[in-house]
């Protein structure tokens, strides 16, 4: 008998993977009833979250359909490799089709043994980015131009159909189960205000890729815009950001800025002296011994550096790390720097980013630790906000769990001056797509170091991986990622030993 290990629904972990726009993903090689029972469950809770449980009953069908169809797909791959027919040739796969059906139903348990033997599995991926759920099921029985075909027939001959009853009246082909099924599904997504263009089937050389994509409610979408950019506007609760940094960065821009004037300036201030001093001693800066004396940091530094940690010295005093909320982000902020940096310098041997980078992980995070220093007043002013503008509590729970914090961040680094560099870090490491061309790598190695922290954590699976930033820094699969993550956290404890004798 074929089993699968079916895990606890964990609704905590589910709500995570919405605020931080992570995707969700359940694999499995044989699709037993648990499993069909537990994706249920799982898209029950991710649309109760996301406030779309009304339309759960038709999104239940289309994935239900849709995993079902690579479940079949699957097994069609292992019972034309066991008969000796090659699915792509047209003779055979009309030879085999006509038996397929008879011979795996009579002997289901034998091919699912082989597909599970095979590493033939399905995969449901469920995330909200740019506003959007997107639904998602793969296997990696590649598609054929044959089947593509037929499934694009189905789908084009569904526009006809204007209800369910009379897409039950088209005549099936009994060789092919994604007939009525499609037609339904295309139907479906009518019934919820969509169209056959939100639903997409297509292959590569590893997968079958069948994609739905459901825009949110726009209200909900301008609540979030306009309360965020009420976040950014109302921050003046904060303090401005540091005169004494502002004044030094002031130099720094000088095309004939001297060395030497900006670390007496620097040194003037015996608390930022401490500060600077404890990042230049930092991993960051890999220093075979300890320095002492910001003369000789800045030197060894350059301007470049010390413009960077200064934006990271100044957002620290202005944030603060008086709460465990704080501290807890603060650390990962800190791993987060190291990893990406060591990301960058292995991968990429960039030295032209590699301070961008590392300043960018400690950073990347701000606008998660300006909820947590939110003052009594500026709470005040955004609940009168929400109230004014009739946008509910739950949307600003939602921003304050982690929601649109990118770009919260991200607009406020904009408004203390940050470089379009570090902005654009802040800005985009969920969504390292959408960063501009020049500023990639960095937000790359950003994003893979906070995606590394919450792998590490068991958090996500490499699935859930964006594949574009892994092939950016030559990651081709999942051992060469733990090995790497082996190495990364072994190094960041010897750094953190070396930061206690530094301090």
């Amino acid at each position: 008998m074929v089993s699968e290990q079916i895990q606890p629904l964990d609704k905590v972990k589910i709500k995570k993977y919405i605020l931080t726009e992570l995707p969700l993903t359940l694999t499995t090689f044989t699709l037993p009833r648990e499993t069909e029972a537990q994706i249920e469950d799982i898209v029950t809770t991710f649309l109760e979250f996301t406030g779309r449980e009304k339309i759960r009953e038709h999104i239940v069908y289309c994935i239900r359909e849709l995993v079902a169809n690579a479940k079949k797909a699957n097994t069609k791959r292992v019972f034309f490799l066991e008969q000796g027919l090659d699915i792509t040739d047209p003779a055979d796969y009309q030879f085999g089709m006509a038996e397929f059906k008879k011979m795996t139903l009579n002997n289901i348990s034998h091919y699912l043994q082989m597909q599970k033997e095979k590493e033939l599995y399905i995969r449901l991926v469920l995330q909200i980015k740019k506003n959007i759920i997107n639904i998602e099921v793969r296997n990696n029985a590649v598609i054929t131009n044959t089947e593509l075909i037929r499934i694009h027939d189905r789908v084009a001959r569904s526009r006809q159909f204007n209800s369910l009853e009379e897409a039950f009246t088209l005549v099936l082909d009994d060789s092919e189960g994604a007939g009525l099924g499609l037609v339904i599904l295309v139907q479906m997504l009518k019934k919820m205000g969509l169209n056959e263009d939100c639903f997409d089937i297509s292959g590569n050389e590893n997968e079958t890729v069948a994609h739905i994509s459901i825009p949110l409610d726009q209200l909900q979408v301008k609540n979030i815009s306009l309360l965020s950019d009420a976040i950014v506007k109302n921050v003046k609760s904060l303090p401005h950001f540091p005169e004494n940094i502002l004044a030094i960065q002031h130099l720094i821009a000088n095309p004939d800025a001297d060395l030497g004037v900006v670390a007496r300036q620097m040194s003037a201030d015996p608390a930022l002296t401490s500060d600077v001093l404890r990042m230049v001693n930092s991993a960051q800066h890999a220093l075979i011994k300890r320095v002492d004396n910001i003369f000789e940091a800045v030197n060894m530094v350059g301007f470049r550096g010390i413009r960077n940690i200064l934006y990271s010295c100044g957002t620290q005093k202005i944030l603060g790390n008086d709460s465990d909320d704080k501290k807890h982000l603060w650390e990962h902020s800190f791993k987060t720097a190291f990893y990406a940096y060591y990301l960058v310098k292995k991968f990429k041997k960039d030295q032209n980013i590699l301070d961008d980078v590392y300043v960018s992980g400690i950073l990347h995070d701000m606008g998660k630790i300006v909820f947590s220093t939110v003052y009594p007043q500026l709470l005040s002013r955004i609940q009168n906000f929400c109230h004014k503008k009739n946008i509910p509590r739950s949307t600003f729970e939602d921003l304050s769990a982690g929601m649109n914090h990118a770009e919260i961040g991200a607009q406020i680094a904009e408004k203390w001056n940050f470089p379009d560099t570090l902005v654009n870090a802040i800005r985009y490491h969920h969504d390292p797509a959408s960063a501009p061309k020049e500023n990639r790598n960095v937000v790359d190695g950003v994003y893979l170091a906070n995606m590394l922290c919450e792998f590490e954590n068991g958090n996500i699976a490499f699935e859930q991986f964006e594949k574009a930033p892994l092939a950016n820094f030559g990651i081709t699969g999942k051992k060469q990622l733990e090995a790497m993550l082996k190495q990364l956290r072994q190094a960041f404890e010897r750094e953190n030993e070396k930061r206690k004798y530094f301090m």
